[in-house]
C-alpha cells in the first residue's frame, strides 16, 4: 500500500543555503527513499528558485505567498506564523486525509483547519522560537531589526502554548525537548538534525586557510564574523576566508581592511564545499547565551573539513566537544589557531568523528522516528 505524506515547508527547501533548509531538504530525501510520496508545499521566496531535484522527489508540489504585514498583524500570533496561515493550502491538503509534517513554528497556523478525522499531524520544531528571537535581538544592534525580534519573541512565548497537545513534536535538541515537555505537549521525541552528509569525507594532511562560513545575514553569524575580525585574525597573520549567505557591508568593509582576508558572497554549494575541504581549520564561534536549535554548519565542518575550533556554546549539549578544540576568549581562540595551522589532520580524527556521528545523525534510522508515528 503506498503511503503519502503532506509536508509543509516554511521556505523552498533547495537549494539548501542554510540550516533549517538542509535539514528539510535531507529529510524530503529520507522519506523518499523510504518510498513515501511526498506531496510539498512551500511558500515563496523571491530570491530563490525550485530546482529540478524536488521534481524528482515529490509527486506533488504546490507554491504559496507569504501574506504582507499590513494582512495580517497579530496581538496574539507571531508574524512568521500569521504570514503564512493559507486557506488555499488549508484546502489543498483537506482534498484528502493524508498525515502532514509542519516544519518549523512558522507553519502551524494552519493546524486546526486541518486536524480532522484524526489525522496524524507531526510539528518539527526548528528551534524554540521564543528563546530564538530573544537571541536574535540580543545579537543585533539594528533598531527596527531589534524591535521586530522582540516583538516575534513575546508572540511566540504567548503563542505556543496554544497549539494542540497531542501532536508529535520533533525536537532537534534533547534541550529544546525539555522545554516543550515543561509546557505539557503530551508527544514530544528528540530527533536530531537531517544532515546532507552521511559520511565523513575530510581529508589528512595540511590545508592552506583559516575559514569561517554561515549566513551572514543572520545577526549572529554577522557578529561571529566581525569579532574574528576585529579580535583574532588582528593578532594572527594568517590567510582567512569568510564566506556565506547575503554579508552585510560591515563585514565587507571589515574584511577589506584586513589584508589576509577575503570574503566569499553567496558561495553555492560546491564551493561551499570546496572551501570547507581545503580548509585547515573550520573556526565557529557562538556567543548566543541560551542555545536553542542544531548547528548544521557545525556538521559540516565536521564531516567535510580538518580541524574545527570553536567555542563552548556551538557544543553544548551536542555530544561533540572530542571532536573539536574550544577556546573561551579571543587570546585562547587565536593561540589555538596558531599552534594547528602547522599540525597535520590525522586518520585518527577522522575516526573520532566517525564514532561520534554516525549513530546520532543517521538519516535512515532517524527517518523511522517520524514513520512510525505518521502511520
Amino acid at each position: 500500500m503506498n503511503k503519502h505524506l503532506h509536508i509543509v515547508c516554511l521556505d523552498v527547501p533547495c537549494p539548501s543555503d542554510y540550516g533549517c533548509a538542509i535539514d528539510m531538504m535531507s529529510r524530503i530525501r529520507a522519506f523518499r527513499k523510504k518510498g513515501i510520496k511526498i506531496h510539498l508545499h512551500y511558500f515563496e521566496d523571491s530570491n530563490k528558485c525550485r530546482t529540478r531535484e524536488l521534481n524528482e522527489l515529490c509527486e506533488t508540489f504546490e507554491v504559496y505567498e507569504r501574506k504582507a504585514p499590513s494582512e495580517c498583524l497579530s496581538i496574539n500570533t507571531p508574524f512568521c506564523v500569521s504570514s503564512r496561515c493559507n486557506e488555499t493550502l488549508i484546502n489543498n491538503i483537506n482534498k484528502n486525509n493524508y498525515p502532514v509534517l509542519l516544519e518549523g513554528l512558522h507553519t502551524t497556523g494552519i493546524i486546526n483547519a486541518i486536524s480532522k478525522n484524526n489525522r496524524k499531524i507531526c510539528i518539527r520544531m526548528h528551534n524554540v522560537g521564543p528563546i530564538y528571537y530573544k537571541e536574535l535581538a540580543r545579537q543585533t544592534s539594528n533598531p527596527a531589526k531589534k524591535t521586530y525580534f522582540l516583538a516575534e519573541s513575546l508572540l511566540s512565548q504567548k503563542y505556543l502554548p496554544t497549539l494542540p497537545r497531542h501532536h508529535m513534536i520533533a525536537c532537534v535538541s534533547e534541550g529544546d525537548k525539555k522545554y516543550f515537555e515543561s509546557l505539557e505537549f503530551q508527544n514530544v521525541h528528540y530527533v536530531p538534525a537531517f544532515p546532507a552528509w552521511q559520511t565523513v569525507d575530510s581529508k589528512t594532511g595540511v590545508g592552506n586557510l583559516c575559514l569561517f562560513h554561515g549566513n551572514l545575514s543572520v545577526p549572529e553569524n554577522e557578529k561571529a564574523a566581525l569579532w574574528l575580525l576585529c579580535n583574532v585574525f588582528n593578532k594572527i597573520r594568517i590567510p582567512f576566508v569568510i564566506a556565506g549567505k547575503n554579508p552585510s557591508k560591515s563585514i565587507q568593509k571589515a574584511a577589506d581592511l584586513c589584508q589576509h582576508t577575503c570574503l566569499v558572497s553567496n558561495p553555492c554549494d560546491k564551493e561551499m564545499d570546496d572551501l570547507i575541504e581545503k580548509a585547515h581549520i573550520n573556526i565557529l564561534p557562538c556567543f548566543s547565551k541560551n542555545i536553542t536549535g542544531a548547528s548544521l554548519k557545525l556538521l559540516h565542518a565536521l564531516y567535510k573539513g580538518r580541524h574545527c575550533v570553536t567555542t563552548p556554546a556551538m557544543v553544548e549539549g551536542t555530544g561533540l566537544e572530542a571532536a573539536c578544540h574550544i577556546g573561551t576568549s579571543a587570546n585562547a581562540i587565536a593561540a589555538i589557531i596558531s599552534q594547528l595551522y602547522y599540525r597535520p589532520f590525522e586518520e585518527e580524527e577522522i575516526e573520532l568523528r566517525e564514532k561520534l556521528l554516525y549513530d546520532t545523525y543517521n538519516n535512515d534510522v532517524n527517518v523511522e522516528k517520524f514513520i512510525s508515528y505518521l502511520w
